[in-house]
């Protein structure tokens, strides 16, 4: 099947690897973010660090949607449903991420409020029809890949005059969080760990295109490798970079070609720039407040943002003290560093958002990888 046999080949696979132990140089240390939840589950599913020298270190970022999302925003959507009685729609991944109070939204469902499942936005547009008289809300998550269809819905919701619709808009951007993590590394309580360079995400370089990233090459002397979510996609972006990064160089290049161009889905962007701006600021888990990384509605769609339609206030709330996803979302640790994962963290019983989204690296590490640590270790 073309583009997908073809980059899950194992000798072509070897060949790269081979390529990559040649020119690692054994006398320095290759840190790479990968940042998107997206490449941390391919690289465990498929094992590409075992076919990485020792000297070459893939780092978890922060490119998860539901992992990035702060309990108070969670908190927000189940006040609506429990306290507004609206319908809430929202994707499966985030039913199940730990709010207060003990509370998520698939257990406030579970005591009566209206919260449904939605594969796209136009389902949550389908139950806006559906019940005229009830308020609708859409729990908007995501990076740039998800913000179009919402800003579509927007558009459509404002043709039809559907009244009762509205979205909680929690939309973030990826260049941000970039810059977010680069602007503390090296700090006396920044990043722990220095960083070589980016695998950049593929489904939203779909969107924004490339030049995005030009300036962590320019100004901050990083490189970035777009790559495809393929296990051969990853690797040959690893070669990339570690041939960037013995060179001396930093730019951005585009390993997946077949998707991505500099400039991106011109449309798509010209849609979202008609519907939403800038939050002068947004709240991150691991990242904290980041200037200028979240979207919201513009003036002329003010009638249906949640948050002023309901008078919703934003509280913030800290993080579960035993929970490291924050310090895993920034690079500064591994899952298997937390004291509960695999024992009190669980998919089954998630204490943190990186254990239940798709995307989370706790969820790929608990499915992919949590053996073969143990075995390493007993070996030890």
């Amino acid at each position: 099947m073309k583009y997908i046999d073809e980059f899950r080949d194992g000798e072509l696979a070897r060949n790269i690897a081979t390529n990559i132990a040649r020119e690692a140089q054994p006398g320095r240390s290759y840190r790479l973010m990968e940042f998107c939840g997206g490449h941390t589950h391919a690289i465990s599913r498929y094992g590409l660090t075992d076919l990485l020298p020792d000297n070459v270190r893939m780092i978890h970022g922060p490119g998860c949607p539901v992992c990035v999302l702060p309990i108070g925003r969670v908190d927000q959507a189940i006040r609506l449903a429990q306290e507004h009685g609206v319908i809430l729609c929202t994707y499966a991944d985030t039913m199940r991420v730990p709010a207060s109070h003990n509370l998520s939204l698939q257990k406030a469902r579970a005591r009566g409020a209206d919260i449904r499942m939605v594969y796209s936005t136009q389902d949550a547009l389908q139950v806006a029809r559906d019940n005229p008289s009830r308020e609708v809300v859409f729990l908007a998550i995501g990076f740039e890949t998800t913000t179009p269809p919402t800003a579509v819905a927007i558009q459509q919701a404002a043709a039809e005059g559907l009244q009762n619709f509205s979205i909680l808009c929690d939309h973030v951007l990826t260049p941000a969080a970039m810059h977010a993590i680069l602007a503390v590394e090296g700090l006396e309580h920044g990043n722990s760990v220095p960083l070589d360079g980016f695998v950049g995400p593929a489904h939203v370089s779909t969107v924004i295109g490339s030049r995005p990233y030009e300036p962590f090459a320019d100004d901050y002397g990083k490189p970035v490798v777009i790559a495809g979510f393929e296990p051969l996609d990853v690797m040959q972006a690893i070669l990339m970079l570690i041939r960037q990064v013995n060179d001396g160089r930093a730019a951005v290049e585009n390993e997946f070609t077949r998707a991505v161009t500099r400039e991106g889905n011109l449309k798509a962007q010209g849609i979202v720039a008609g519907v939403f701006e800038l939050r002068s600021s947004f709240e991150w888990r691991g990242l904290g407040s980041v200037p200028d990384s979240a979207l919201q509605l513009r003036p002329e769609f003010h009638a249906f943002d949640a948050e002023r339609k309901f008078d919703l206030a934003y509280l913030a709330v800290p993080d579960n003290k035993a929970c490291e996803c924050g310090a895993i979302l920034r690079g500064e640790k591994r899952p298997q560093d937390c004291r509960i994962f695999g024992t009190a963290c669980t998919p089954e019983n998630p204490v943190g958002s990186c254990m239940v989204s798709s995307e989370g690296a706790c969820a790929a590490h608990y499915t992919y990888g949590r053996f073969r640590v143990s075995a390493e270790l007993v070996a030890e």
